[in-house]
């Protein structure tokens, strides 16, 4: 063959075999193409498995964790600093025993001069016998430890940003939310647009609605006397709608109709949240369509509702340069337009819509549940002491004659004064404060570990015989003659609006509206029990006679 020839033999020879050998690896290339897709596929279960079973294995720590392997870990880290209470009881704590002794409690009534503690927090009435005052108690997986002495409650209420406010339950948040239950920056930022609101120049503004609200209340009352000149009647619901309509009258002013309707609506979602806060809170329950549930969420969408129409137009209104009304909504609206110009018009230092709502539903809460409280029980304490009941009808006269009464006279009645502080003492409306610590915190000798709640319980503190004497359960408004100051030797052991910077801010309002009330009902009847009264405090949001408030009223 010729060089060429064989040349040309060799290349076509190459030739071929490259061929071969690229068709053989195209044929097989799929092969291994579905081998290794079939590997990544195993690969890929194998890592969705994994984390899927890592994902599983995490939860089950933390809910072993949440259940048990913690509430042991403060319990121990508790009792090595003195403290005792029950032994922890897995996911319910002391909740069922609670229960069950509430249960117990409230199904007879009690002598009037028993100390209502035992009907009303009988568990932790019967832990301080139990345990002293030192002690815990379990709420589900959380201990909530109890403090009684001045100067560490002293210390809880001043520190705010050491011992917040207890997470409520997101269902239960749905009934109010507003300044009282914020902490940090946006408590600080509530306060202070609301404050202006609650000013005693801004109170005297609301006098001609307290007045109204009562004298009709007193109308009421005169209608069923007439025949007989005295009337055999229940005052707690007429107190009670009372205060309602002081709240909405003072709230929304020309709008009190709608407030009425709100008022109504937050009364059925309050029975709700009730049932929600008196059992153990479990993440995501809120979002199983239990009837409890949908329920509350529809009453919560009808409230939001009503209370942003009324809203929007007060917007409207003073954006079109019509000043704003002299009711709470009013004067929150102007205090935070105020905040927002001060700013360069920047809304960010404002509050929001959603947050008017929170506090308008807060006032609901707050404004009409105290006052209702305090008013029921200052009539029945009134009725037991007689005496007491003579000498602030006495000072009314004195102070207002036939006058209808105004603000500085209302300010001059020192006996009812004194009388209404005895009543907060004996009967707080409400009669427990918690809180949380979220490090761990040095609370006098002790070091509460995060996570741990602290539980004041407001009703015991107020009739502790170590701090108040040997006649701490007795009725004796002259302990308040000379002030809160001097019947509590300078100690934090009197706090029914709480203390410190987070006191109540409505505790002002709640107590002028009080007084007006009882100088109409002192200056047109006298009062004692009926023959039907049955003392049975319960607590609800606030301390209220289970059975209502059977008085025997006598026209003057």
């Amino acid at each position: 063959m010729h060089t060429k020839e064989i040349l040309s033999f060799t290349l076509t020879s190459n030739e071929n075999q490259l061929f071969l050998s690229f068709n053989f690896l195209a044929q097989n290339s799929r092969s291994l193409f579905s081998v290794c897709e079939l590997l990544m596929q195993l690969s890929l279960k194998s890592v969705a498995l994994t984390v899927v079973f890592l994902t599983v294995i995490t939860w089950a720590w933390r809910v072993l964790n949440w259940v048990w392997l913690r509430p042991k870990k403060l319990e121990k880290y508790l009792r090595q600093q003195g403290l005792s209470g029950n032994s922890y009881r897995f996911l319910f704590g002391d909740l069922k025993e609670n229960v069950i002794m509430l249960k117990e409690a409230k199904s007879r009534p009690i002598n009037f001069d028993d100390n209502i503690a035992i009907r009303v927090m009988p568990f932790v009435f019967k832990l301080f016998k139990d345990y002293g005052k030192n002690c815990f108690i379990w709420f589900g997986p959380t201990p909530r430890v109890n403090i009684t002495n001045p100067d560490q409650i002293k210390e809880i209420l001043t520190k705010i940003s050491d011992f917040q406010k207890v997470n409520v339950n997101p269902l239960a948040s749905l009934l109010a939310l507003g300044v009282a239950n914020y902490d940090g920056e946006k408590w600080a930022k509530h306060r202070k647009i609301i404050n202006p609101a609650f000013h005693q120049e801004k109170l005297k503004l609301m006098l001609p609605a307290f007045y109204q609200c009562c004298s009709e209340m007193i109308s009421k009352w005169e209608n069923l006397a007439s025949k007989e000149g005295f009337c055999e009647l229940d005052v707690w619901p007429y107190l009670v709608n009372l205060t309602g309509d002081v709240i909405s009258r003072t709230a929304f002013g020309s709008s009190y109709e709608e407030g009425r309707e709100i008022f109504q609506l937050q009364t059925e979602l309050m029975d709700l949240t009730i049932q929600v806060l008196r059992s153990v809170y479990i993440p995501g329950w809120r979002f199983l369509p239990t009837k409890r549930n949908k329920r509350m969420k529809e009453i919560s969408k009808k409230i939001q509702a009503l209370l942003i129409g009324i809203i929007k137009n007060r917007e409207n209104a003073m954006k079109a340069g019509e000043a704003a009304e002299d009711d709470l909504l009013g004067l929150l609206l102007e205090s935070n337009f105020r905040e927002i110009e001060e700013h360069g018009n920047n809304k960010k230092e404002g509050i929001s819509i959603k947050d008017v709502i929170e506090e308008c539903k807060l006032f609901y809460i707050a404004g009409q549940e105290t006052t209702s409280s305090l008013l029921g029980w200052t009539m029945t304490l009134l009725s037991k002491h007689q005496d007491w009941q003579a000498r602030a009808r006495e000072e009314v006269v004195q102070v207002f004659g036939n006058k209808k009464p105004d603000f500085d006279g209302l300010n001059r009645l020192k006996t009812v004064q004194m009388i209404l502080y005895e009543v907060l003492r004996l009967y707080p409306p409400v009669v427990g404060l918690s809180r949380k610590v979220h490090q761990e915190t040095k609370l006098g000798n002790l070091s509460l570990p995060a996570g741990v709640e602290i539980n004041l319980p407001v009703l015991l503190i107020h009739r502790d015989q170590e701090l108040w004497g040997d006649d701490a359960t007795e009725f004796k408004p002259e302990r308040f003659s000379e002030g809160i100051s001097k019947a509590t030797k300078n100690q934090v052991s009197f706090f029914p609006f709480a203390w410190g910077p987070r006191i109540c801010i409505g505790q002002n309002f709640s107590l002028i509206e009080a007084k007006m009330a009882l100088a109409l009902i002192l200056g047109n009847f006298s009062f004692k029990f009926s023959p039907s009264y049955v003392h049975a405090p319960k607590t609800i949001f606030t301390l209220q006679p289970e059975y209502g408030t059977h008085l025997i009223l006598k026209k003057l």
